[in-house]
């Protein structure tokens, strides 16, 4: 194999203790004390190998510049890593219900987060929660909680532009479901 022929790049990830990785093609499972977290990552021009304890992800394009290569991977090795902290921490969101004219009526039911009575509408408006992900409803908090990053954070926001409040003025009307801390961050 000549030089030109080899792979142009790499990026490592160690893999932390108590989480079990299998590689599967471009199929990446991650397993840990919180669960199992899939993810099929679809750019074809990149490898995966488990040796020891590390991940390496190798590039091996020639249609890409290196630059690019690295980009997509170090993306990938973060997508990676959050399904480590999912299988060993998990995440959670925190929202808090803000109302200022109607008292909104807020309850779970299957995988939909209903809203009642806000500002005053006779419909409820509906957020969907997607897999995996646990939604608790205490008083005016709601606790958003799962192993998988993004299936938490699209849920908070799926929440979130339920109450999005339209042709109204935004200074008024504040109602709404609003993220307040993200995994013990607080915004």
């Amino acid at each position: 194999m000549s030089e030109e022929d080899k792979h142009h790049g790499e990026v490592t990830l160690e893999v932390p203790k108590g989480v079990e990785l299998k590689v599967d093609g471009h199929k990446i499972t991650v397993k840990g004390a919180k669960g199992e977290v899939s993810r099929t990552f679809t750019e074809d021009f990149i490898g995966y190998s488990i040796d020891g304890g590390k991940l390496t992800l190798t590039a091996h394009s020639k249609r890409l510049p290196l630059k690019k290569q690295f980009a997509i991977m170090k993306t990938i090795r973060s997508h990676i890593k959050n399904m480590f902290e999912g299988v060993t921490n998990g995440f959670e969101y925190r929202m808090k219900i803000f109302y200022s004219h109607f008292p909104m009526k807020v309850n779970v039911k299957g995988s939909e987060l209903v809203i009642e009575n806000f500002l005053g509408e006779h419909h409820s408006r509906n957020a969907r929660i997607l897999e995996n992900v646990k939604v608790d409803v205490k008083g005016a908090d709601v606790t958003i909680t799962g192993i998988n990053k993004e299936f938490v954070s699209q849920t908070a926001a799926n929440i979130e532009q339920a109450t999005k409040i339209k042709n109204l003025d935004d200074r008024i009307f504040q109602d709404g479901i609003y993220i307040i801390e993200k995994s013990g961050r607080v915004l």
